[in-house]
């Protein structure tokens, strides 16, 4: 998509009692849009003299938020052809299979790291009781994809099964992999739970995030060949460099779809039901980001 100018809206008002310096409040207010998909990749920003309109401010303070973004990678900046909004450095993370995140982003050909940041033996509480042992084995990762921070990963596995884990069986390694490999453990099923949450200041810090910037979370309990569980988890993502996919498919106990001039009557399309509630739930979901960010 290249070309397509953006509305010669106003833009949203400056407060200059806040506090926060003018070309901060500029850059934004034009990240936001980026980042919320208003300004798509290889949109065309308004010139400098637009947004100086737009925002009543000069043409250094546009300079430098623009200059703010740039640097951030947002946006690509020539002379004489103005500015246009960057690709997007996106991982897509396929929520609904077994498969962890270092094997989808390393099917990508991404260059996938992990660093351990701790591994501890603790007391089982409320939220590991599933794994059915007194103690567990915490594990805390920072994930990287080509060098950038995109996920933090909080993981639980039943102890003694697993106590003989060590941090250096999982530098730069898939525990999937390692459990399979060390263990003998393939990861079979699984339920998730996704949600927006508001991160605290050492998982901003981890992930190079803003203050009070929303996080995605994926939440779950995994079991094995066996229909054991054997690990519970939850996983921070980077809500600027991974995307969740989703597959549907329709419910095997769903009528059959209607064909020809049943549909046009009227008649009932499962599929395009299901397609609407999902549409729905993401959309919910998305308000739920828009307010975590808040």
């Amino acid at each position: 998509m290249t070309g397509m100018k953006t509305p010669d809206a106003p833009g949203r008002p400056l407060d200059a009692d806040s506090g926060e310096p003018l070309h901060l409040q500029v850059r934004g207010h034009l990240r936001a849009q980026i980042m919320n998909h208003s300004l798509p990749p290889g949109t065309s920003l308004p010139s400098e003299a637009q947004l100086q309109v737009r925002y009543g401010v000069s043409r250094s303070v546009v300079r430098q938020a623009l200059g703010a973004l740039a640097a951030e990678g947002l946006i690509e900046r020539g002379r004489g052809r103005g500015s246009t909004v960057a690709p997007r450095r996106e991982h897509h993370r396929l929520v609904h299979r077994t498969s962890g995140l270092s094997a989808q982003l390393g099917s990508t050909g991404a260059s996938v790291g992990t660093e351990v940041l701790s591994l501890t033996v603790r007391d089982a509480d409320a939220s590991t009781e599933v794994l059915g042992t007194e103690q567990v084995l915490a594990l805390e990762r920072l994930r990287t994809a080509d060098g950038v921070p995109i996920a933090v990963i909080h993981t639980w596995l039943p102890v003694p099964a697993f106590s003989t884990l060590t941090a250096e069986d999982l530098h730069d390694a898939s525990l999937h992999a390692v459990l399979g490999e060390k263990f003998g453990v393939q990861i079979a099923s699984g339920r998730r739970q996704i949600r927006a949450v508001a991160g605290d200041q050492d998982l901003l810090r981890l992930l190079e995030l803003e203050a009070s910037s929303p996080v995605l979370l994926l939440e779950g309990t995994s079991f094995d060949q066996d229909g054991r569980p054997v690990e519970v988890f939850s996983t921070w993502h980077h809500p600027d460099h991974v995307v969740f996919d989703i597959d549907i498919q329709r419910d095997a106990s769903a009528p059959a779809v209607p064909s020809g001039p049943a549909l046009s009557s009227g008649a009932a399309d499962p599929v395009a039901d299901r397609a609407r509630q999902l549409g729905a739930e993401l959309l919910r979901f998305a308000d739920q980001l828009s307010d975590a960010g808040h």
